[in-house]
C-alpha cells in the first residue's frame, strides 16, 4: 500500500463520493479512481462498490478503511514527534474519559499536565465504550480512561486496570419508585441506559439473569452520558450510575440514589490503549499522571 492510495482511499470515505473525493484532494477522478484500482490490486480484493445510493464499502473495505486511518494516525504521530525533536512545540494529544473520571481525577490530572508539557494542545471527549473503542482502533485517541470488562475489548486494544466503580440504581428526586427496595420492584420502569458491550449497564443485566432476579422489561439504549443524566432528572426513567457520581453534588442535582439490594459487584475502570503501539512523548506522562492519581487515592 502506498501512501497516496490511503490518502485516497479514506478521502472516498469521508467525502462519499469519488466526485467529491478527488475534487477535495485536486486531482482528476480518472487519478482518483486509478489510486483505488492499485490498492484493490495490492490487498487483492473489491474494496468498493458502486450503487444507486453512491459508494458502499465491502467487507474487505471497512477492514482496510479502519487499518489505514490508524496507518496515517500513527504516521502523522512519527511526525509530531520528530518536529518535537527539532525544536516544534505544540504537541498534540487526544484523550477520551467518562463522565465519572470528570469529578476528580481529571481536573488534578490536568494541572499537573499543564505543568509538565504547557505547550502541549489537548483534546478532551467523553463518551462510552460504543464510541470510544472505534476511536482508539482508528488512532483518533491516543488512550481512554473508562469502566469496562476486559474480556469484551477487542484483541487490539490493552486494559490497565486503575480503580473499581459500583453502580447503583437511580432516578429523579420524589420519582415514585425511590421507595423500592428490591429489582422486582424496579422491572416495570423505564430505564435509560448505555448497552454497549462490556459496559456497566450490559454486566448488570447479565448478572440479573444470572441470580434469577427481575430484568427491565423495557430499556431506552442511550449512548451520550449527558442525555442520559438529563433524562433521569426530568422523566421518570432510571437509570443505572456510579456510585460516586451520585455522591458529588454538582452530578446528582436532581437525582436520587435507590436503595436497592442486592448490588452486582463493582467494574474495573482503567487505562485503555492500543496494543504494541507506543505512547506519544506527550500522551506517555498524562496516561502516567492518570495511573498515579488513581494508585494514589486507590
Amino acid at each position: 500500500m502506498k501512501n497516496h492510495q490511503i490518502k485516497a482511499f479514506i478521502q472516498v470515505a469521508e467525502s462519499g463520493s469519488i466526485r467529491a473525493a478527488a475534487r477535495a484532494m485536486f486531482l482528476s477522478q480518472s487519478a482518483l479512481t486509478k489510486s483505488l484500482r492499485e490498492l484493490e490490486e495490492d490487498v487483492g480484493a473489491e474494496l468498493l462498490m458502486r450503487s444507486y445510493k453512491g459508494i458502499e464499502f465491502t467487507p474487505a473495505g471497512k477492514v482496510v478503511l479502519s487499518h489505514a486511518r490508524l496507518a496515517l494516525s500513527v504516521l502523522d504521530k512519527a511526525r509530531e514527534e520528530v518536529r518535537l525533536i527539532r525544536g516544534g512545540s505544540g504537541a498534540r494529544v487526544a484523550v477520551a474519559t467518562t463522565p465519572l473520571v470528570a469529578i476528580d481525577a481529571l481536573p488534578k490530572v490536568w494541572k499537573a499536565f499543564e505543568r509538565l508539557q504547557p505547550d502541549a494542545q489537548l483534546s478532551l471527549s467523553e463518551g462510552f465504550l460504543s464510541s470510544l473503542i472505534p476511536a482508539l482502533l482508528e488512532g483518533r485517541l491516543d488512550f481512554a480512561v473508562a469502566i469496562a470488562d476486559p474480556a469484551d475489548l477487542p484483541y487490539e486494544l490493552v486494559f490497565e486496570a486503575l480503580t473499581e466503580v459500583t453502580a447503583l440504581p437511580a432516578g429523579r428526586r420524589g420519582h415514585p419508585l425511590a421507595h423500592v427496595r428490591t429489582w422486582e420492584g424496579l422491572k416495570d420502569a423505564t430505564w435509560v441506559m448505555n448497552f454497549s458491550a462490556g459496559s456497566q449497564s450490559e454486566t448488570l443485566v447479565s448478572w440479573l439473569r444470572e441470580k434469577g432476579l427481575a430484568v427491565p422489561k423495557k430499556i431506552v439504549n442511550c449512548a451520550s452520558p449527558m442525555l442520559m443524566a438529563e433524562m433521569m432528572r426530568r422523566t421518570d426513567m432510571v437509570g443505572f450510575c456510579p456510585e460516586a457520581l451520585l455522591n458529588d453534588k454538582t452530578y446528582s442535582a436532581g437525582v436520587q440514589r435507590f436503595r436497592v439490594r442486592p448490588l452486582p459487584p463493582p467494574m474495573a475502570m482503567g487505562l485503555i490503549q492500543l496494543r504494541g503501539v507506543p505512547l506519544s512523548s506527550a500522551a506517555k506522562p498524562l496516561a502516567a499522571l492518570f495511573v498515579r492519581h488513581f494508585k494514589s487515592n486507590g
